[in-house]
């Protein structure tokens, strides 16, 4: 595929499985950046800053830096400051980002009415009591803004439930609809490719989640790499609304994929 000149890649289910490098995957890494494409982290992953997941890749081998990495905080940060400048905000996250919320007013305080809820990733602080409080805020009229609409995320421990699931209910009850941030939210591919300076017909999207990762970018313009690692299920796949463009068995798959003639109409299957 010689048209192609940036890869974006997600990294839970992609690269590693609870930070821990799935087969072939470090070395797949090192031969893309050898072979000098440009090459972006794409990652709904709320419970790191780009530095702590930087570290976490980069003492498992993987070369990359906090340069590399785009996260759906990150974004929403970006977001905040341009569409709610000044606005005060109610985060309920399982995980300490607020390094990657510089500059964005985060208040903690039970008596203050914020103007906006952010729904980061799910944990154990997704109780009755912080869920019903989001809901209490949202129908005071405060914005509601999401990372990401995930129901799931693979683990050592299997599937674990995310706060897509979480989003659907205090969408339904509030009668409300979130401003979606993170993948599958068009802007957030459109960021990766500026942070690139890359054009979206010669960039290939490798994800698990075949939804949010894969066709999500070809909606983009992006080509889709679908990856059965991760969050991939044969009855996802089968479900989904759409086709990838090609489908791998791993991301160690994919320098064999990019040496390939170019063909993006071709599904390619390991």
């Amino acid at each position: 595929m010689d048209s192609v000149r940036a890869v974006l890649i997600d990294i839970d289910g992609v690269l590693t499985v609870s930070w821990q490098p799935l087969p072939g995957t470090v070395e797949a890494l090192r031969e893309i950046r050898d072979s000098d494409l440009a090459v972006a982290l794409l990652t709904n992953t709320t419970s790191r800053t780009r530095a702590s997941i930087a570290g976490a890749l980069s003492a498992a081998g993987f070369p990359v830096t906090a340069e590399d990495i785009l996260t759906a905080p990150a974004v929403t940060a970006a977001h905040l400051a341009e569409h709610c400048p000044g606005a005060r905000c109610w985060l309920l996250n399982s995980g300490d980002i607020r390094e990657d919320f510089a500059g964005v007013d985060l208040v903690d305080d039970a008596g203050t009415v914020p103007d906006v809820v952010i729904l980061g990733g799910a944990g154990p602080e997704f109780g009755y009591e912080e869920l019903d409080r989001a809901f209490g805020h949202l129908q005071r009229g405060a914005r509601l803004v999401a990372m990401h609409r995930n129901l799931y995320w693979r683990t050592d421990r299997g599937l674990r439930l995310d706060s897509g699931a979480f989003l659907l209910g205090l969408e339904k009850a509030a009668r409300t609809q979130a401003e979606v941030t993170g993948k599958p939210s068009p802007a957030f591919f459109e960021a990766a490719l500026a942070h690139l300076g890359a054009d979206a017909g010669r960039t290939l999207m490798v994800g698990d989640d075949i939804e949010s990762d894969v066709l999500a970018a070809q909606r983009a313009g992006i080509t889709g790499v679908l990856v059965k690692t991760g969050k991939y299920l044969p009855q996802t796949h089968r479900d989904a609304s759409g086709e990838p463009h090609h489908v791998l068995d791993s991301f160690a798959d994919l320098p064999t994929l990019l040496r390939r003639p170019t063909g993006r109409a071709q599904r390619s299957s390991s």
